[in-house]
């Protein structure tokens, strides 16, 4: 008979992430309710905002309890069905966490049509992802004709498509990553018109031979001594969307010393979660398909193999590892 395989936070990490903090169990398949269905994940979405909530300290969102099944999107298809919304077969992406089968109602799932692109898509540019690159960019940055959009951890899943939208309403987008690799992926396929490797310690200097004019907007995805030296380059009224601080989910806060840049230079600095206005996600979610379908929105994904395998995807996603979209093919 099969058993639902599943992945439980067996322990909180201290600083980084270790496959130890995590446990495979098996169990039986759930049978879905009155208004359920059940759902066999084909893909899992791996994100940074995942080592947030390891921990127990407060932040937007509850943390995962000891023992639980660990939070993710997931992308699949429909077996059975209790809801008069989906029919077997249906293909479908929702939040069922790291386990090969899950059960759901109508309000935690979105039903997508997979034809024209592949499913583990919406686990990406048509997923989460893609609408947080929507909104930091068009609602906090909202960047002008010609204005220079810098975009940290720009090989990633977010930072890709932050990039390319820069570009097609018309921004100059710079690209900041790690090693020649990523600088080539980020220039070559997606067509940013500069990449920083940071790795080749010379942030400064190549920031101002990248970005001559200064910084219009910045979105932040990973924090430290990367952003501070950022925060100097910043032109006046300029706006900064702070998505994520990567590089201190595992280690102690980097001291910012060039918080007088805001100031001096009146920058808008906004935090923002994208699931604090869903009604975002649709005119979010129509541009960015339309966009992928043409091709104007390119996407890589970094597959891992099987259930057992998304402890070490994730650690090495926050160590940097990943070429674009972390997933974890199920199937």
């Amino acid at each position: 008979m099969k058993k639902n395989q599943k992945i439980v936070l067996a322990s909180r990490p201290v600083t980084w992430v270790e496959e130890s903090n995590f446990r495979l169990e098996e169990a039986d398949i759930p049978e879905p309710g009155a208004n359920q269905v059940l759902v066999r994940n084909e893909w899992l979405s791996l994100d940074p905002y995942m080592r947030g909530r390891m921990s127990d300290a407060k932040s937007y969102a509850a943390p995962v309890e000891i023992g639980a099944v660990m939070i993710g999107g997931t992308a699949g298809e429909v077996v059975r069905s209790n809801h008069p919304g989906f029919t077997p077969g249906d293909k479908v992406v929702g939040a069922l966490g790291w386990q090969t089968w899950g059960v759901a109602d109508g309000n935690n799932l979105r039903k997508v049509d997979a034809g024209a692109v592949p499913l583990s898509a919406f686990l990406g540019p048509l997923g989460m992802p893609g609408v947080t690159a929507w909104v930091g960019l068009l609602d906090i940055c909202a960047p002008k004709t010609g204005e220079t959009v810098v975009v940290t951890a720009a090989s990633g899943a977010v930072g890709s498509v932050v990039g390319q939208l820069a570009k097609i309403h018309g921004a100059r987008a710079v690209g900041i990553a790690g090693g020649p690799d990523k600088c080539r992926y980020v220039l070559e396929e997606l067509g940013f018109d500069a990449c920083i490797d940071y790795k080749a310690g010379n942030l400064r200097g190549d920031l101002k031979n990248a970005a001559p004019k200064g910084i219009d907007c910045l979105f932040e995805n990973v924090g430290g001594e990367i952003f501070d030296t950022l925060l100097a380059r910043m032109n006046p009224f300029a706006r900064i969307a702070v998505c994520g601080l990567i590089s201190e989910y595992n280690s102690q806060p980097y001291p910012i010393s060039n918080m007088r840049s805001v100031l001096v230079n009146r920058v808008r600095m906004q935090g923002f979660i994208v699931y604090d206005d869903l009604s975002r996600w649709p005119p979010a979610l129509t541009e960015l398909g339309g966009h992928v379908a043409s091709g104007r929105i390119k996407y890589r994904e970094s597959v891992a193999e099987g259930l057992a395998a998304a402890p070490a995807a994730l650690i090495s996603l926050l160590k940097g590892g990943n070429f674009g979209k972390q997933l974890v093919k199920l199937t």
